[in-house]
């Protein structure tokens, strides 16, 4: 029985590890892609903007 203890954890982080690269993989490009790309747009804009007013 001291086999199916040594074996359960690194098959538990196995299996995790792959379900992330998937969904990694899915989330990329696509519909998605145009939707992060527009978040990261915006986050540069207000970065730029706060540093047009500091700068003031």
């Amino acid at each position: 029985m001291d086999y199916v203890s040594a074996i359960v954890p690194p098959l538990v982080m196995a299996i995790f590890f792959i379900g992330l690269v998937v969904t990694i993989i899915k989330n990329q490009g696509g519909a998605n892609k145009a939707k992060e790309d527009a978040a990261v747009d915006a986050a540069f804009a207000r970065a730029e903007a706060a540093e047009q007013r500091t700068a003031e």
